[in-house]
């Protein structure tokens, strides 16, 4: 991320974890354990929470530090120091990572291609006067292996049939301290005094967030973070539901989803590891892969119907949205979406709505609709949203608004305010599908719609069975 040169005379590795926040599957962490072992020096992983970004809250707060305290068990029993640090107030970092560099060979951090991440990490290289390197460990399809920029999933799912395979046989270890014996390091105390090591167990405790200057009215989510708590929800998942996964994953009573977007969001398990378990509960090798790539959905994976419809969720879907933040800088932008798509809202912008809401209303689930009140409730009550009925919340938020780009943000605000895998390219993908990205033009031409794909509903009432959802999100 910079000129400068290895620092072969500093003190230790720093691993700046700021999007992998986990301690295996991580090509990041396995890179700085390498740099550790061929110079001989100790690694610091040092993993950073601040609170002037945006949206901060004590949602996303807990489920981070939840993270951290993983964090910490995980590296006890190694020479590997780990240094926590929670902001108390905005800027109170400031000069902590430039007094950490002073003192390392070098500096290893992860790519994320969305939000503030990219901005910070070139910002910090830039200033910093030793080396900095930075590791894609976000998916199995690396996201620079390919400049185009994919808008379809039926083309991204062709490509990668081509190209996948060679990246299938490299993953990251497991463990990356296998076998890896460093020098224990420690903290410099001139360090710590300044900024003190986050005290994890006092911040998780009741009231524990209260004093940091974030958004208290958003409170922590129905589910535990870490890479623990994702651990055993990917085993629930491939125990429990999988098998019923592609015939009942649009039913939001059935509830087969894997819940791991949060997880993935947040870096605390890898894709790579999700892939490993599902291809080992499938009896799964490389050569049952299909010879010809049609970009179709099932078939290509030599997997169970509901193994290829997962997949298809986990890599397509989730990776293409990475590969739009990746190459284009304004994927969070009204006008990253194709041109046909802007073409017929602009055209159908002033048509009348049968209904306005405020922002203030459908946050409060104050719609006529109940169904999508009760998404919008279960988004605010748990920190998610059953994944066929956030396109239809969506959609009901374009014909709700005064115009398209209101929609868009509005969407993005509760989105990313409420839900815990927000302000991430698989989430962005969402909310653009529902103006269009990803998607083709749809007849018949609607008032408001124009030729975007239509969702009502009453149409999803009659294809699905939502009483037993009403019943428990309708109050």
């Amino acid at each position: 991320m910079n000129e400068a040169a290895v620092c072969t005379e500093g003190q230790y590795i720093l691993y700046w974890m700021i999007a992998a926040r986990r301690t295996r599957w991580n090509f990041a962490f396995e890179r700085a354990a390498d740099w550790a072992k061929q110079l001989g020096k100790p690694l610091i992983v040092f993993e950073p929470l601040r609170v002037g970004y945006l949206w901060a809250s004590d949602r996303l707060h807990r489920f981070i530090i939840e993270g951290m305290l993983d964090n910490r068990e995980a590296l006890a029993d190694t020479t590997v120091v780990y240094y926590p640090y929670v902001e108390p107030t905005p800027d109170a970092d400031k000069g902590l990572l430039a007094a950490l560099a002073e003192r390392a060979c070098v500096i290893v951090t992860d790519e994320f291609p969305a939000f503030f991440l990219p901005r910070m990490v070139t910002a910090a290289a830039r200033r910093l006067t030793v080396r900095v390197e930075i590791v894609d460990s976000n998916g199995l399809w690396p996201l620079h292996a390919t400049e185009q920029v994919f808008t379809s999933a039926y083309q991204f799912r062709r490509f990668l049939q081509k190209n996948l395979p060679e990246h299938l046989e490299v993953s990251p270890k497991a463990n990356p301290l296998a076998r890896v014996v460093l020098p224990k390091a420690t903290v410099p105390r001139a360090i710590t005094n300044n900024w003190p090591a986050a005290k994890l167990e006092r911040l998780l405790a009741d009231g524990g967030l209260s004093d940091l200057p974030i958004d208290h009215r958003v409170g922590p989510a129905s589910f535990r973070g870490g890479p623990v708590a994702a651990g055993k929800t990917l085993k629930r998942f491939l125990d429990r539901n999988l098998a019923r996964y592609g015939e009942d994953r649009n039913d939001p009573e059935a509830d087969v989803a894997s819940g791991l977007s949060p997880y993935l969001h947040f870096g605390h398990i890898a894709t790579h590891e999700i892939f490993h378990k599902l291809a080992e509960r499938e009896g799964w090798g490389p050569k049952k892969l299909a010879a010809k790539a049609t970009g179709k959905r099932e078939g290509w994976w030599g997997m169970t119907p509901a193994a290829e419809s997962f997949l298809d969720e986990l890599i397509t879907w989730r990776e293409l949205g990475y590969n739009m933040c990746a190459h284009r800088d304004d994927y969070d932008k009204y006008e990253s979406l194709p041109d046909w798509a802007r073409l017929t809202l602009e055209k159908h912008a002033r048509d009348k709505r049968s209904h306005h809401y405020t922002l203030r209303q459908l946050e409060r689930a104050e719609t006529y609709d109940k169904l999508w009140n009760a998404a919008q409730r279960q988004l605010v009550r748990e920190g998610r949203m059953h994944n066929y009925l956030r396109m239809l919340w969506g959609k009901k938020i374009l014909e709700w608004t005064p115009s398209p780009r209101e929609a868009l943000a509005v969407m993005i605000e509760l989105n990313n305010k409420y839900a815990v895998d927000g302000r991430d390219p698989n989430s962005y993908s969402g909310i653009f599908w529902c103006l269009g990205r990803y998607d083709r033009p749809w007849g018949p031409e609607r008032k408001i719609f124009g030729k975007i794909r239509y969702m009502s509903s009453e149409n999803t009432a009659r294809k699905l069975p939502v009483e037993g959802y009403l019943e428990r999100y309708g109050g």
